[in-house]
C-alpha cells in the first residue's frame, strides 16, 4: 500500500442517510453526504414535514412565570 501524499486528495465512500446506497464524501459530490439531488430533496422535506425531531425540554408554564413590573403606562 503506498502512503498519500499531501497533495492527493482523499476520497472516502460513505452510506447515503436517505436511501443507503454509496456516496463519495468529496468536494466533487456537492449533494454530500447524500447521494443524489434527490436524496437530498427526501430528507429535506423530512424535516420540513416534522419527520425528523430535535429532544428538548419542555418549555415552562406560563403560570409559573412571574409578572412583569414593567409599568403598562409608559
Amino acid at each position: 500500500m503506498t502512503p498519500s501524499t499531501p497533495d492527493e486528495p482523499v476520497l472516502k465512500l460513505v452510506r447515503c442517510p436517505t436511501c443507503g446506497g454509496d456516496s463519495l464524501y468529496a468536494p466533487s459530490n456537492r449533494y454530500r453526504p447524500f447521494c443524489s439531488e434527490r436524496c437530498k430533496k427526501i430528507d429535506l422535506g423530512a424535516w420540513a414535514s416534522e419527520q425528523f425531531t430535535l429532544p428538548a425540554s419542555a418549555p415552562p408554564d406560563d403560570a409559573q412565570v412571574p409578572p412583569s413590573t414593567t409599568p403598562k403606562n409608559i
